[in-house]
């Protein structure tokens, strides 16, 4: 589609090129994390992180593998944690409630 192009209504489209010009690309979102195993600290991309979000505090929690010893780490998440970590890009599962 080119940007004099117009749809079936006459109304005037927009290429691709034009609708992204001046986005600029964004550096990849980093955390802090610490293993409790070892106390490696070290820094994880959203793709290492897995977020649960369940119907209660001990079931809502972060996990990640320690890049250092291998062991796989699961800490507790609240809002605050919640809210960087899906903003950042991690993958979220939601546990429901079998009851």
């Amino acid at each position: 589609m080119s940007e004099s192009a117009t749809s079936g209504s006459g109304v005037r489209g927009i290429t691709v090129a034009s609708a992204f010009a001046g986005m600029r690309s964004v550096a990849p979102v980093v955390f802090k994390a610490g293993c409790p195993d070892c106390r490696g600290r070290f820094e994880l991309g959203a793709n290492a992180l897995r977020l649960a979000i369940g119907a209660s505090s001990r079931t809502t929690f972060y996990s990640f593998t320690c890049p250092h010893c291998g062991v796989a780490v699961r800490k507790p998440a609240g809002e605050r944690i919640i809210e960087l970590l899906t903003g950042g890009g991690v993958s979220t599962l939601r546990l429901h409630s079998t009851v």
